[in-house]
């Protein structure tokens, strides 16, 4: 193992799955949905029932009662997740003996603080200015999971903070990579978080008719690459991995739970929803992440797809991964288990495709019953799959254009 590459040595996850990573990894292994009604997330806003989608993927445990009180109290919930995923993943690398100066933070996160924004601006208009939190800012801000993360590790080396929709916890595992490969830092904190299951989003993404309406059944509604697919389900949670430079992983003796060996990084400049019809962005960027790695498509066993549920989303990624890395490879979609993590999917199915990696199985693409036609590949369903993975491929695209693969191989 070259002394340059950068090795994981930490994991760390809070979502709707479980408030960890091996109880998040055994529920996805075991087929179970993350996936309910929210009722009671949005009932207090006067209108809730005219709301087009009612079911939605909460984390699994409250974050605000595995951290302290008083400091669960001035963040912001996306804040809690990122800094309940850190410190697991921290005391998971065995809590690294590290410079501060040598040490970074890149925690991204697609919306922020958006609940704290829309419970304080109830606030103003109830009661007036001079009730509005003096933490409302550091709280509702989209830097503000990372600036809280380096400031609980001491990371000196930069707070960074990926804001790229639903690629920004992948795109953070990347500038995290590329932080090491360039010298400036040795140890990276590295994900994302979210958490925006509130009407105003729901509403959004609901007039935007990307969110399944399937109210009557909450765990059979995300279902990628089947043909009765019909939106995604909006989901919350965190993850975050420790990145080291191998050589300074080796010298302190850390166990490596596998290699982020490459990554690519695009941008489609088509359309700010709709993703390049012709996929072009999404092949540039599993092609630069093989060039990263110096690895072929020959050498890919598994991508873990991107796959929100939505109609014309699954079926272009579909074609994209088919005209990149050929036939061969085997697919699975986790959001049909834990829903879309917006900021925070791409970190957390990075985990998932670490975990993959490490154990050999691939877990199960849940309530794919009839795969659409256009999806001619081999998409793992029904029940985990044994198999070894020379190594694996992560996707996540976001509203903007933004496409991100993340390359990972065995420790």
């Amino acid at each position: 193992m070259s002394a340059t590459e950068v090795v994981v040595t930490g994991l760390g996850a809070t979502t709707p799955l479980g408030g960890d990573v091996d109880s998040h990894w055994a529920n996805m292994l075991a087929g179970r949905s993350g996936v309910r009604r929210i009722d009671d997330r949005v009932k207090h806003y006067a209108h809730w029932e005219q709301l087009p989608t009612l079911i939605g993927a909460p984390m699994a445990v409250e974050p605000d009662s595995v951290l302290p009180r008083v400091q669960a109290r001035r963040l912001d919930r996306c804040e809690q997740a990122a800094l309940v995923a850190a410190q697991q993943a921290w005391a998971d690398a065995g809590k690294p003996e590290v410079d501060g100066a040598r040490l970074a933070a890149v925690i991204g996160s697609g919306i922020g603080g958006i609940t704290t924004i829309l419970g304080q601006d109830d606030v103003i208009e109830e009661k007036g200015p001079s009730k509005v939190s003096p933490l409302v800012v550091p709280m509702m801000m989209p830097n503000g999971p990372a600036g809280w993360v380096s400031i609980e590790f001491g990371a000196r080396a930069g707070a960074y903070a990926t804001v790229s929709a639903c690629a920004s916890g992948a795109e953070a595992l990347a500038l995290g990579a590329r932080l090491i490969r360039a010298g400036e830092a040795d140890v990276v904190l590295a994900g994302g978080t979210e958490a925006c299951i509130a009407p105003l989003p729901i509403a959004g993404f609901a007039q935007a008719r990307t969110l399944s309406r399937r109210n009557d059944d909450p765990a059979r509604a995300s279902r990628p690459f089947d043909a009765d697919r019909d939106g995604f389900v909006l989901g919350e949670g965190a993850g975050v991995v420790v990145l080291e430079r191998a050589g300074f992983a080796a010298a302190r003796g850390a166990r490596v739970l596998g290699r982020l060996a490459g990554y690519g990084v695009t941008a489609d400049a088509h359309h700010i929803t709709g993703p390049d019809p012709t996929g072009a962005g999404q092949i540039r960027a599993i092609q630069a992440a093989l060039r990263s790695a110096g690895l072929t498509p020959a050498d890919i066993d598994h991508v873990n797809c991107h796959a929100t549920s939505t109609v014309v989303g699954d079926v272009g990624e579909a074609a994209a991964i088919r005209s990149a890395l050929g036939e061969h490879v085997v697919l699975t979609a986790p959001k049909s288990s834990f829903g879309h993590l917006v900021g925070a999917a791409g970190a957390v199915e990075g985990i998932v495709t670490l975990l993959s990696l490490r154990d050999g199985v691939i877990p199960p693409t849940l309530n794919l019953e009839k795969k659409a036609p256009e999806v001619d590949l081999d998409v793992v369903a029904g029940r985990p799959r044994q198999q070894r993975i020379r190594a694996a491929i992560c996707n996540s695209f976001g509203f903007g254009g933004q496409n991100v693969s993340l390359l990972f191989t065995p420790a």
